[in-house]
């Protein structure tokens, strides 16, 4: 998953819940530029500041480990 994946999911989340980019940012407690930039997919968000925003929508982020290919030798 790459950051304009997850804009669209914070995008989607944040309109299934009828609230506005500046309420966000507000709650979330970050910057209306830097919300902007991250539902756009623009940016490199800290990882800080991407589940912040996560957890004031009431999502969260699953970790996976990735096969390497001197894995499957």
């Amino acid at each position: 998953m790459d950051i304009k994946e997850i804009g669209v999911i914070i995008k989607e989340r944040r309109k299934h819940l009828g609230v506005n980019q500046q309420t966000l940012a507000d709650l979330a407690g970050v910057g209306l530029n830097t919300l902007v930039a991250i539902e756009r997919g623009e940016g490199n968000p800290q990882l800080s500041t991407l589940l912040t925003i996560l957890e004031t929508l009431g999502l969260q982020v699953n970790i996976n480990l990735k096969t390497l290919d001197y894995e499957t030798m």
